[in-house]
């Protein structure tokens, strides 16, 4: 038995693939992938990252943090959001290689204090409420979205061959709560193991959620498959409109290819790993998130070589909407999540 769950506006008769891509047509051409095309940036594999010029999320090379071990190379830049610019197994690409110079160029990025968007910004706990600006570079869109951490520059807090550290502290402002956000990136025989933490450093309690916002490559035959009990159909702006849930978790995509569905929206309860698998590559990955990280956005825009498969911890604006999901430290109080990226070769 399925049930359709109604949040404000109804379904319309759109589906989760018409209502999202439909709402995002004034600003995907922004998210365009060029997987060929390059970076700038210095790279460093000791001591503390610096700038050597131009702009975090602007024009003219940066600085990076490169980790290799147990055939996994990892690339970051601290200053651009905290984000990974490349992952590379056995010298093959596992996520979107950096081809640009904004945050929507790189491979992946963190989502700290919060995930996807808050209607107009608008939000109120019951204990306190505010208004948080529009952050989408480039567009108009209304609803600020993924926090503060993406749009920061970090700070390197440790480094060696195999592990890095980045810091990223937000004083307090359009979001009512100080707090400190942590990454830490371990490449180990298993694959890559991320984790992100957001401590309350504030005087009240505060509502929090974490999450990772990596792009994989995708060609026409490219495979996902999560197991998740719901699926969100969405308002034209990409807010959830009804949420259409089964009993059971099930395989939203039924073993057909990526590029079968064009969707930008979130799946709930997740059940088990997700695996992706390219078989024109043989190469395959796994995606292991914490059990915290209950829902997962997947932003597959129509005829593009790129997808995101995003492990959160709430639905898009839940602060709102169910704030009850959310994750609420008190002061001192810390959140910690994570997940493991392990690369497979497929027979």
């Amino acid at each position: 038995m399925n049930g359709t769950h109604q949040w404000g506006v109804g379904r319309a008769g759109k589906t989760p693939e018409t209502s999202a891509i439909a709402g995002n047509n004034r600003w995907t051409e922004r998210l365009r992938t060029c997987h060929r095309a390059s970076v700038s940036a210095t790279p460093t594999t000791a001591g503390p990252a610096t700038k050597t010029g131009g702009a975090s999320h602007g024009s003219g090379p940066e600085a990076m943090i490169i980790l290799e071990a147990h055939g996994y190379r990892l690339e970051l830049a601290p200053e651009r959001g905290g984000s990974v610019l490349r992952l590379d197994w056995q010298g093959k690409p596992l996520m979107r290689p950096v081809c640009g110079d904004t945050i929507f160029d790189v491979a992946s990025f963190p989502l700290v204090p919060f995930s996807n968007r808050i209607a107009r910004g608008r939000f109120n706990t019951g204990l306190r409420k505010g208004t948080i600006a529009p952050n989408f570079p480039g567009s108009d869109h209304p609803h600020p979205l993924h926090g503060f951490g993406w749009l920061a520059a970090w700070t390197v807090a440790q480094q060696s061959a195999e592990t890095a550290v980045l810091e990223h502290a937000y004083p307090g402002g359009e979001w009512s709560w100080p707090y400190l956000a942590r990454q830490t990136f371990e490449l180990g025989a298993e694959g890559l193991s991320t984790s992100l933490s957001v401590t309350n450093l504030g005087d009240a309690a505060m509502p929090a959620g974490l999450g990772f916002h990596p792009y994989f490559p995708r060609d026409e035959s490219t495979l996902y498959r999560g197991l998740h009990r719901g699926e969100w159909y969405n308002t034209p702006d990409c807010l959830p409109s009804s949420l259409d849930e089964h009993e059971e978790a099930i395989d939203w995509w039924q073993g057909e290819p990526v590029s079968t569905r064009a969707v930008d929206t979130a799946y709930t309860d997740r059940e088990g790993a997700l695996e992706i698998d390219w078989p024109a590559r043989g190469l395959g990955l796994t995606i292991s998130p914490s059990q915290v990280l209950t829902t997962t956005v997947v932003f597959s825009p129509e005829g593009q070589d790129y997808f995101c498969v995003e492990p959160v911890s709430h639905a898009t604006d839940a602060i709102n909407r169910a704030p009850e999901t959310m994750l609420w430290l008190a002061p001192g109080e810390t959140a910690d999540v994570g997940m493991t990226i392990a690369a497979r070769t497929l027979a």
